[in-house]
């Protein structure tokens, strides 16, 4: 089955990028393993920054998206990412640079589409 996340909010201050990333990770660890998308949009291509720093016992998205990307395709939205001033080089390692044609593309292909 393939799944496509689709995440708007900004990576702090709500938690629906966490839970999206929660729920992605509870899915990747499931019999038979899912084919999960993750298309980030909006503020949520902030999720994808490196360098992040949470105080101690605070979620880290940055962390948690290394994880996802090991077993999922993770796509940022470029222009969001040029709206916000965040480069390619910022980029979590296993993620990439994305356009509206390519999530319309993954929206096709999905049997499941969220969106946080």
């Amino acid at each position: 089955m393939k799944i496509l996340f689709i995440l708007n909010d900004p990576p702090y201050g709500t938690e629906r990028c966490f839970n999206a990333l929660r729920l992605a990770q509870a899915l990747l660890k499931s019999e038979p393993n899912p084919e999960i998308t993750l298309f980030l949009m909006a503020d949520a291509v902030v999720c994808a920054k490196t360098g992040q720093k949470t105080p101690n016992g605070y979620y880290n998205l940055e962390r948690m998206i290394k994880s996802v990307s090991r077993q999922a395709e993770v796509v940022l939205c470029g222009t969001c990412m040029d709206a916000r001033g965040l480069g390619d080089e910022e980029l979590v390692e296993g993620t990439e640079r994305g356009t509206m044609p390519q999530l319309a593309q993954f929206t096709i292909e999905a049997d499941k589409v969220l969106v946080f």
